[in-house]
């Protein structure tokens, strides 16, 4: 058998006491919203928590299209706006549809999503930069990537670490994500390649975070994550970087379980007046109304029951339920 080789580059980081505890906050609350399918969150707001991802995510690169265009978008109605914004989100929506498809280990995956990502946008989509390339924060230059012809080799041992690495993932990802923006490997596209693939490979650790908008966060403190990115650079170390995304992590979760419980409020509304209006409405019927599955209605009918905001008077068959 052959003997695994282990990554020759290790980032420069610093694991802190801050950065150990809000790991273990973000554990918690990961474990809290997974430890049931139930706590899952809806279709709905799965599907709301992706377009609030894409939107945030191009935001940050300027793109000035709204939530609500962007939405319309996705619902192929027809938006007025700048045909490469248009073009941005129509991308945006092809590469995050196979994120459940990616190894985020994979150059040749990492490639096929900059080629969705930026798909008549820049001609050297697909395919690493060949020239030189900066971050910019504004019209500010925070950092000159390193010269093109290392970006495939840096790019591997990249990949090779974060493959290898027995440093929690929450970490890791967010090691990747500094390190990724640090070699701007390609000509356009980064900052949102580099969100994506984070989110891609917290993926592995818990698949939940399909579905949690963290660059929602990152928008809202735009300037101090290029401000951490300048910082992480000054020290020669990703810890600033880390420690920040690791607060947008925490906040992006927070911010699921206030959604998750405003949802089921709203849910159980429905399911209340449903009943009040006619005591002989099914689970089927139930399911159309809240937009919930089978198992999603009866566990709100449960917690209902069990607040004593309902009853079932009769059997399943010809019973009929009862707002009290």
């Amino acid at each position: 058998m052959a003997k695994k080789q282990e990554p020759t580059y290790i980032p420069p980081f610093t694991v802190s006491a801050e950065m150990t505890t809000i790991v273990a906050e973000i554990a918690e609350m990961v474990g809290h919203l997974t430890a049931t399918a139930e706590h899952l969150p809806t279709p709905q707001l799965r599907k709301k928590n992706r377009i609030k991802t894409i939107q945030s995510s191009l935001a940050i690169e300027n793109n000035s299209l709204s939530l609500e265009q962007v939405t319309a978008i996705i619902e192929g109605k027809r938006v007025f706006g700048a045909p490469n914004e248009i073009q941005e989100v129509k991308n945006a929506i092809d590469a995050y549809e196979l994120l459940l498809e990616l190894n985020p280990y994979k150059e040749k995956d990492l490639l096929r999503a900059h080629k969705l990502m930026m798909t008549d946008l820049v001609n050297e989509n697909g395919r690493y930069r060949q020239g030189g390339v900066g971050v910019f924060d504004g019209q500010k230059c925070i950092h000159m990537a390193p010269p093109a012809q290392r970006v495939p080799m840096l790019m591997s041992d990249l990949l090779a670490w974060v493959k290898h690495t027995k440093v929690h993932p929450l970490i890791s990802s967010c090691v990747f994500h500094y390190e990724f923006e640090f070699i701007h490997p390609f000509a356009d596209g980064n900052g949102r390649m580099g969100r994506m693939w984070q989110t891609l490979l917290l993926m592995q650790w818990n698949p939940i975070f399909a579905w949690i908008p963290v660059e929602t966060i990152v928008k809202e403190h735009q300037h101090e994550y290029y401000a951490a990115i300048a910082k992480s650079d000054s020290m020669a170390s990703s810890t600033p970087f880390i420690t920040f995304m690791l607060q947008c992590l925490k906040l992006a979760l927070i911010e699921m379980q206030e959604s998750n419980q405003k949802s089921n409020q709203k849910s159980n509304q429905k399911i209340v007046e449903a009943m009040r209006q006619n005591p002989f409405v099914t689970i089927r019927d139930l399911q159309d109304i809240t937009g919930l599955s089978e198992s999603g209605v009866k566990k709100n009918i449960r917690q209902l029951r069990a607040e004593g905001i309902i009853a079932r008077v009769g059997g399943a068959k010809g019973g009929h339920w009862e707002v009290l």
